[in-house]
């Protein structure tokens, strides 16, 4: 009992100290959060992953440090972009690792399917950026209700649609707004191709369903509130991504600071596992079910998974039919064939360029400064 007294009141203090106030039961942010407070909120879980990664990293920190530019070796009129598939147990996957302890909010590594891309700028070697697709969730209300499918179409069509849970540009890029190259070249014809390489022809882990490696649709939510990155992105007139609403404020990114291992412990000794499936194994099905399982325990509202925090969802459709198909009205996708090369050079004239010549401040960066850890 004594033991389970602290983890409450470790827990009420991080709480706090992230920012969150509390109010019967339930967690309260101030009214009009702004960026810097969402950046205060989720900065707990984001130096406990860093330290997490510490010890299979840092040792190769120099030689990752090697693939981010200086602002003086980024030529904006010869930058050359080139996709390269992340591969288990490669440089570019603990170079990908790497690079996502820089956002600002904790990422996932994806779940079920993955596939993940590193963009290089073949004009130096350096690394533009990196984006990651993962299975989507099942039940995601704006997303369901733009595409207008029955449970049975969902259940039989789900199999088409990925998410992006990690997308982004890499400074001095970033600088140059080439988040925006990231996420066109995230719905190309390439990574298309890619995909039904991948899976196409297999099955599905827990239905057995086969797979025809279709892509039709992409799926994202926004780091922090509202989106600058994905409002406004057109190609040739189109919007690229649309805001089709947020998210409810579910989660639990605010006890990934080292208390969700403890609060595990206590749900895995005393409560009753229900996991989704046999084939899964016997345990819970997701970190939110766990933890409203152990937060009883302990006194405190099993609600405290609401931390009120809306993120915007974006979708991003990657045929001209792709609702008539994810309903099951067409059994033919008419997909974009956007090329890589195409939709760079769209980008290059209508926002690296212009943006280069107005603002020349990328030239000061500095890969020191994108360093994590200090030299020993």
């Amino acid at each position: 009992m004594q033991d389970r007294q602290k983890l409450r009141q470790r827990i009420l203090r991080a709480l706090r100290e992230q920012g969150f106030g509390m109010q019967d039961g339930r967690l309260v942010v101030p009214d009009g959060q702004d960026k810097a407070f969402l950046r205060t909120l989720h900065a707990k879980a984001v130096l406990h992953t860093m330290e997490r990664s510490r010890e299979g990293l840092e040792r190769h920190e120099a030689r990752l440090l090697s693939f981010i530019a200086s602002g003086y070796e980024v030529n904006p009129e010869a930058i050359q972009p080139r996709l390269v598939q992340v591969l288990p147990d490669s440089e570019e996957e603990r170079l990908f690792r790497y690079c996502r302890l820089h956002w600002t909010v904790p990422v996932s590594s994806g779940y079920g399917r993955r596939l993940r891309f590193l963009v290089f700028d073949d004009s130096n070697g350096k690394l533009i950026g990196l984006f990651g697709l993962g299975d989507p969730v099942f039940a995601l209300g704006p997303r369901d209700r733009w595409i207008g499918w029955s449970h049975e179409a969902k259940r039989r069509r789900l199999q088409h649609v990925m998410d992006l849970f990690i997308l982004g540009a890499v400074p001095p890029y970033s600088q140059l707004l080439c988040g925006k190259l990231i996420a066109l070249l995230a719905t190309s014809w390439e990574v298309q191709q890619a995909f039904r390489r991948k899976y196409g022809g297999q099955r599905s882990y827990i239905r057995r369903q086969r797979l025809d490696g279709r892509l039709a649709l992409l799926t994202t939510t926004s780091a922090l509130g509202r989106s600058s990155l994905y409002n406004r992105l057109v190609y040739r007139g189109t919007p690229v991504f649309s805001s089709v609403g947020f998210t409810q404020g579910f989660g639990e990114f605010h006890f990934i600071n080292g208390l969700y291992h403890d609060l595990q412990r206590l749900a895995l000794a005393h409560c009753e596992a229900t996991a989704k499936h046999k084939r899964w194994g016997e345990g819970f099905r997701n970190r939110r079910e766990l933890l409203r399982k152990a937060l009883p325990l302990l006194g405190l509202s099993r609600e405290l998974v609401y931390h009120g925090v809306q993120r915007e969802i974006f979708l991003a459709p990657l045929a001209s039919n792709t609702r008539e198909f994810l309903i099951n009205e067409h059994q033919r996708l008419y997909a974009y064939r956007r090329r890589a090369s195409e939709l760079f050079a769209w980008f290059r004239e209508r926002w690296l360029l212009p943006r280069a010549m107005r603002d020349d401040s990328y030239r000061s960066f500095e890969p020191e400064s994108y360093r994590l850890w200090n030299r020993r």
